[in-house]
């Protein structure tokens, strides 16, 4: 069985998370990803480290399925190489800034000089277009550009999402443009840019909160992890530990309330919609506590569950990879990495698929490790590569 984008073609010269992981997912279906990073090694390379080398958990989550190559894109014989690649490729990914691109050689206009149908898919924090198109950023920054960080935490003290889901979210949506634009090449024989930003996925993470101030004027701030649309959403103490709750529709919530014993509350005009019970969450949230309080983690996820109402335990960052729904439906493939003392719990790709598989995981490749073997298949001789070598091309 062929995958998906079986004869596709990738460079990946991205940085840190979102370009480079949109390469992985479009390696997972079968892209042949080249990863080009400068000689020293790229820094997102390093970032959560976890062998002796100081190499991360990033990159081995990202650089998955991918073969490697060292290259100094901005050397005169850089460039020559980066040509030869672009001849074969199909996509380009790079999450840099439009002068970056001009200076490696991997902005639009000189990639279609080489491939006139390449297509180039690109990122940054802001876009190429308004006032803060020069400017660089991260992932927290779209976070707190975008309201979402001032609706997180308390009332008086913003925070972050832990994850960076800016960053991952920007490269879901860069895979799917990229995705699209194969389509429309093949439609038609033209390439294109596709451009995802980390701001622009932030914005439509919190676009409901963002309508909601802009239409009706209302201000909310931080309530930590309780829930303001509807209620019981919250995190609750158990005798041995916590639990997560999300309460949404009125079938769930006359199931709640037959649970805890509080049937006169179906006919409470406070509690009469999802938006009026978030409304009273302290109210409902007090109940819920008390309950909790009273039973076991387990206790309360049977009980929850029997009901027929959304629940989970909070665990900790150690207890994940063993808890027996993830283990059952194989959410992890391990992945051996020089250096690295155990197997890695890498998580899977994260859709399945009824008529294709993808293939199990190929670690991520040792800095340079195919740079030979890829030099090599674009036609530089065993001579240019070691001159390559001695004048730091590669």
């Amino acid at each position: 069985m062929n995958n998906i984008l079986d004869g596709v073609r990738v460079l990946d010269f991205g940085r840190y998370i979102a370009g480079p992981f949109c390469a992985t997912l479009l390696a997972d279906l079968g892209a042949d990803v080249i990863r080009i990073e400068k000689p020293a090694g790229g820094e997102d390379r390093f970032t959560v480290p976890i062998n002796d080398a100081g190499e991360g958990a990033y990159y081995m989550q990202i650089g998955r399925n991918k073969r490697g190559i060292t290259l100094n894109p901005a050397s005169q014989d850089g460039r020559e190489v980066v040509r030869r690649l672009v001849k074969t490729a199909d996509v380009v990914v790079a999450n840099l800034p439009y002068p970056a691109l001009k200076k490696l050689g991997l902005d639009y206009e000189t990639l279609v000089s080489i491939k006139p149908d390449i297509i180039l898919t690109t990122g940054s924090a802001f876009g190429s277009t308004g006032p803060y198109a020069t400017r660089g950023g991260f992932d927290t920054v779209a976070q707190a550009m975008s309201g979402s960080m001032y609706l997180s935490g308390s009332s008086d003290e913003p925070a972050k999402s832990f994850a960076p889901y800016s960053d991952f979210g920007t490269a879901s949506l860069s895979a799917f443009g990229t995705l699209a634009a194969l389509i429309h090449r093949s439609k038609t024989g033209e390439g294109q840019i596709v451009e995802g930003t980390l701001l622009g996925t932030a914005l439509t993470f919190n676009n409901a909160a963002l309508m909601e101030a802009a239409v009706t004027g209302l201000e909310r701030t931080g309530s930590a992890t309780r829930g303001q649309y509807n209620a019981p959403t919250d995190s609750f103490r158990t005798l041995d530990g916590y639990v997560t709750v999300q309460v949404v529709g009125a079938g769930i919530f006359k199931r709640w309330a037959n649970l805890m014993a509080e049937k006169k509350w179906l006919d409470d005009p406070r509690f009469s919609s999802d938006q009026s019970r978030g409304d009273h969450a302290d109210i409902i949230c007090q109940r819920m506590s008390k309950w909790c309080e009273q039973r076991t983690n387990s206790e309360v996820l049977t009980e929850l569950a029997q009901a027929g109402i959304p629940c989970g335990e909070m665990l900790r960052p150690g207890e994940v990879v063993s808890n027996e729904h993830i283990v059952a439906a194989n959410m992890f493939q391990y992945c051996e990495y020089p250096g690295v003392a155990k197997t890695a719990p890498i998580a899977d790709h994260p859709i399945r698929y009824s008529k294709t598989k993808v293939e199990d995981f190929k670690r991520a490749p040792t800095l340079g490790e195919h740079t030979t073997d890829i030099l090599n298949e674009i036609g530089f001789s065993a001579e240019d590569i070691k001159g390559f070598k001695a004048n730091g091309v590669i």
